[in-house]
């Protein structure tokens, strides 16, 4: 074998390669644990590039993205944490840590001489077992609105409770439902803008119905304007400043401009710069001009007022304007914004967040966002559990039965799954500084009760009822951990060896 692989190529085999993949998991897992539950600690993430970006922060798929990892089995964990970030927003951690206790588990099972396959098909049985009971305990009160109310803000209580906003969660949870609702059920976050003012404290911050454009309104423009007609463009509005063609340049841009108020507006939002002229003969006419609003800014407002970017004005008729009843000048701090009121989408809003300083702002505005993606999940699965470990024991103690009934191997490594569950509750314990062994044990107890709702109570440090408690978390986010992890771990549990390809080599060309 050694002849077939070029010098530099590296093989490990068998042990040596379960080896390296479960330590580079478990090793991720370790790093990660510490930020799960409420007492979660944060992470300083410092970048060795220009400027030594600095960024403090307890979201998992934020702290693995910025790793630049070189163990092969723990880049399959990153890669769930960032899906579990894509698909539902929040469960980074959980995700990565379950699936690094699946392996530690499975470890000392192929050290018993327990086959992986056999240790997989063990898995995939609990992994049913789990996954049928979750679908019998959950909650749904999509009828009642307020029940459903009361679900969301307690889902987005939870969620926050072990980020930053934790302190303000009752706050935040009610801005994230509000702008949440509005949405009407579909999940495309793009109209609800978040921006960030640097000032006043995480309290300050408010949400606002419409729009705000993060620019000064021009000289000698009217500063408000009701029943506005918008035309969002993304086009050149400069001049060339040589004699000669000066003149010309002029009439032309002059041209370009009549052409632009003919479509009938009074506002004009360009993407590129306008230069003074242009800007003087909007004033003139009593058009409230404003340049250089990115990209994603006028993205954002064509869908939110209904128009659309528009780069050629020859005929107006094909050209589809935005509408919304007032643009005003506001003064968030010490900065002037633009608002756009009564857009023509109604779900539109922007929230709009103040703190200390831009790594506070920073952190609030993901732990909104992940606040943000869980609800808009749960209005479109309105499935909810409970949460404090409450799935996992429950999970736990039918995977536990299903272990004592199923005769052969395969019984090791349910009864390995039914820990694996268990370790996450331990680890929120043990994060808050609890002796997790007996609160483990209490828990476990109370578990064997009919119609239980026991989960731990971080803050009293002792076991507690979720349901008067209000601890809620999303079914879905709680399937998306269960399944990812069980899948991750199956992925690396099947290798048994580890082929380091050689460079290849640049010849040299002197």
């Amino acid at each position: 074998m050694e002849r077939v692989l070029k010098d530099d190529a590296v093989q490990e085999k068998g042990e040596r390669a379960r080896m390296a993949s479960f330590i580079g998991a478990m090793a991720i897992a370790d790093l990660i644990k510490t930020t799960l539950g409420p007492k979660g600690m944060d992470k300083i993430l410092q970048s060795t590039g220009r400027g030594r970006n600095v960024t403090v922060t307890n979201d998992g798929a934020t702290i693995l993205k910025s790793l630049h990892i070189d163990n092969p089995a723990a880049k399959v964990l990153v890669d769930i944490s960032k899906v579990q970030d894509d698909e539902v927003g929040d469960g980074t951690t959980s995700v990565v840590v379950l699936a690094g206790e699946l392996l530690k588990e499975a470890e000392k099972l192929v050290n018993m001489k327990i086959h992986p396959m056999t240790i997989i098909a063990g898995y995939r049985m609990a992994l049913e077992c789990a996954r049928d009971t979750l679908l019998q305990k959950t909650m749904d009160n999509k009828e009642n609105t307020d029940k459903f109310r009361t679900d969301l803000m307690n889902i987005a209580m939870t969620t926050l409770s072990s980020k930053i906003l934790s302190q303000d969660k009752e706050y935040f949870a009610e801005l994230a439902v509000d702008a949440v609702l509005r949405l009407k059920g579909s999940t495309n976050l793009e109209s609800i803008q978040i921006l960030k003012k640097p000032g006043g404290s995480l309290k300050d911050s408010f949400l606002d119905e419409g729009f705000i454009l993060d620019k000064k309104i021009g000289i000698g423009q009217p500063k408000r304007i009701e029943n506005a007609k918008i035309l969002v463009a993304n086009t050149a509005m400069d001049t060339d400043k040589v004699a000669d063609i000066e003149a010309a340049e002029k009439q032309k841009m002059r041209e370009k401009v009549q052409k632009i108020i003919g479509h009938g507006i009074n506002c004009f939002v360009n993407r590129q710069l306008i230069y003074n002229f242009p800007e003087e003969l909007f004033a003139d006419a009593g058009i409230l001009a404003i340049e250089h609003a990115d990209f994603e800014g006028i993205e954002r407002l064509a869908l939110v007022t209904g128009g659309e970017i528009a780069s050629t004005f020859d005929n107006p008729e094909s050209v589809k304007l935005g509408h919304c009843k007032v643009i005003e000048e506001i003064m968030i701090g010490e900065d002037r914004l633009i608002h756009f009121s009564g857009v023509a989408m109604g779900q539109a809003c922007t929230i709009v967040l103040r703190g200390a300083s831009e790594h506070v702002l920073d952190e609030a505005e993901r732990s909104l966002h992940d606040a943000l993606c869980v609800l808009s999940q749960t209005v479109n699965d309105t499935r909810v559990l409970f949460g404090g470990g409450w799935p996992e024991m429950v999970m736990a103690k039918e995977v536990d039965e299903l272990a004592r009934k199923t005769p052969g191997k395969k019984s090791h490594a349910i009864d390995a799954f039914s820990r694996a569950l268990q370790a996450i509750p331990t680890i929120i314990a043990d994060n808050a500084g609890l002796d997790s062994a007996e609160l483990i044990s209490q828990l476990r107890a109370e578990h064997h009760k009919e119609n239980c709702t026991a989960g731990i109570d971080v803050i009293t440090g002792s076991v507690g009822d979720m349901q008067k408690l209000g601890i809620q978390e999303s079914f879905k986010v709680k399937q998306a951990i269960l399944l990812s992890a069980t899948e991750a771990a199956e992925m690396i549990l099947r290798v048994d060896e580890i082929i380091t390809c050689a460079p290849r080599r640049r010849e040299d060309r002197m």
